[in-house]
């Protein structure tokens, strides 16, 4: 039985109460066990409505028409002097943004490399949300700190990546860039004598960062955020193909972090990590993979030759929302030292201590949410083979697409080894043209983007629930909004 606990109720409200005014009866000074069922049906409520759009995915317009947009100025109110009712804010919470919802979960949805969540990962959520928990370590969380380790132990054996490592589960390769940089400048200064702890960066040696031309821009975020600017970047080229060139590569030493890409956002290709990662090595430079989609070619028995040898990096990111299919805000750092990724985040208190593998400790964040929870899920949902077929199913679909356009006439850029198609568009407005025209469609959704400075339209094909039938749909729509 839950106890009964006490929440605290403004004064006036308190008063309002002893006097008997109706307006404040369902405002309790307490929460006591006698209240619970109203504060479960304003649960099921909730779950009633998700439930229905739930059901409408697939069948309702993929991007919000004008109607649904305008529709969201309802929750542009001034915020009120006395607090509404929860079932009154959630009803206007459903009523007003569920039309204007972008169906990620959409089958049909082909935008930013993110998959669909799958049902086991969000039936994970819930039950995580309705623990409540604290997820920094196992003395506040248990339950959370013990899914989570087995999470990150299965990680590592479905991606091949050393069984040591360190595994953080954080909000995105944003922020896994972010940790494994913040990391690797601190192991180089190490290296170099600098106690970076004690001294700062002030008069610290110099690093260089050597990353691609084609690198993400979050990677560029996370340099920055660090304090590298501009003139400590150094960028290798790439060949048509969006891969670091070797015979091109920029000198490196033992002051140099090298960040190399697997699955370039446009291209979907991945850098020669054999030829680039001995030469690292040898020089003593850090070597990190930004791998936010492509690692996970690592699952694939079929697929794993298009990331050969990139276990040999020092650190890796990985994103769970994108060919996992979890819920979105979900990645993963993963460090070979797993004591070096502990030092640099370590956030032990005097009123809390805890093992360099705790959770908040190896994330930015001191107070999280358990985002391992449903990385498990879908690992013990899908198992080791449902992962490598997520894999292939979707190449084979973003195959399939790119053979029917090319069929259709389309000009497609890239070769589609991964899961990324790119259509040359000619120009500019031609890509903003067919981008805008599929999306008011309702019909899918993609979105323009620029390749070696040509317009182009790039088509992700991440989600689980994608089938052959809406590769087939999406490229008749294409060619009638190009006929159009």
């Amino acid at each position: 039985m839950l106890a009964a606990s006490r929440s605290y109720i403004p004064p006036d409200v308190v008063k309002a109460q002893q006097l008997g005014d109706p307006t404040y009866m369902n405002s309790p000074t307490t929460a006591s066990s006698a209240e619970l069922p109203a504060e479960l049906d304003l649960y099921a409520d909730a779950d009633r409505r998700a439930l229905t759009f739930a059901t409408g995915i697939g069948s309702r317009p993929v991007f919000p028409d004008v109607a649904a947009r305008n529709g969201l100025a309802r929750f542009n109110e001034p915020i009120p002097l006395r607090g509404k009712s929860a079932m009154e804010t959630i009803e206007l919470l459903d009523a007003a943004g569920s039309p204007a919802a972008v169906a990620f979960n959409d089958p049909r949805y082909y935008g930013y490399v993110v998959g669909a969540t799958l049902p086991a990962a969000a039936a994970a959520e819930r039950i995580a949300l309705a623990w409540d928990q604290a997820a920094s370590d196992s003395s506040a969380a248990p339950a959370p700190a013990a899914i989570e380790a087995v999470a990150a132990r299965w990680c590592l054996e479905v991606l091949d990546l050393p069984r040591t490592a360190g595994v953080g589960f954080t909000t995105g390769a944003s922020t896994s860039n972010l940790i494994a940089f913040a990391t690797a400048r601190r192991v180089l200064l190490e290296r170099l004598g600098w106690n970076l702890d004690l001294r700062g960066l002030r008069n610290s040696p110099q690093l260089r960062v050597v990353v691609s031309d084609a690198h993400h821009v979050t990677v560029g975020k996370a340099l920055r955020i660090l304090g590298f600017g501009a003139d400590d970047i150094v960028r290798a080229p790439v060949d048509e193909h969006g891969r670091i060139r070797p015979e091109l590569l920029p000198p490196i030493d033992a002051q140099t972090l090298l960040v190399l890409q697997a699955g370039e956002v446009h291209t979907g290709e991945s850098d020669p990590f054999t030829e680039i990662l001995p030469l690292a090595s040898d020089a003593g430079a850090w070597t990190h993979v930004d791998g936010a989609f492509g690692l996970w070619a690592r699952a694939s028995d079929n697929h794993r030759h298009l990331v050969a040898g990139i276990e040999a990096a020092d650190s890796w990111t990985v994103d769970a929302h994108k060919w996992l299919n979890t819920p979105y805000d979900n990645g993963m750092v993963i460090c070979r030292d797993v004591a070096a990724l502990g030092r640099a985040m370590t956030s032990d208190a005097d009123y809390t201590t805890q093992s360099a593998g705790a959770q908040r400790n190896l994330t930015l964040e001191f107070s999280r949410r358990a985002r391992g929870i449903a990385v498990w899920a879908a690992l013990r949902t899908l198992g080791r083979d449902g992962v490598a077929d997520l894999v292939d199913s979707r190449i084979a679909l973003a195959q399939r697409a790119a053979e029917g356009l090319t069929r259709a006439g389309f000009n497609v850029l890239n070769r589609v080894y991964l899961n990324q198609v790119l259509l040359d568009a000619s120009t500019a407005e031609n890509a903003r043209r067919i981008s805008t025209a599929v999306q008011d469609s309702g019909r899918a959704w993609l979105g323009p983007s620029t390749w070696r400075g040509k317009p182009a339209i790039r088509v992700s094909v991440t989600s689980w629930r994608t089938t052959e039938r809406h590769i087939d749909e999406l490229i008749t729509l294409l060619a009638e909004i190009r006929d159009a």
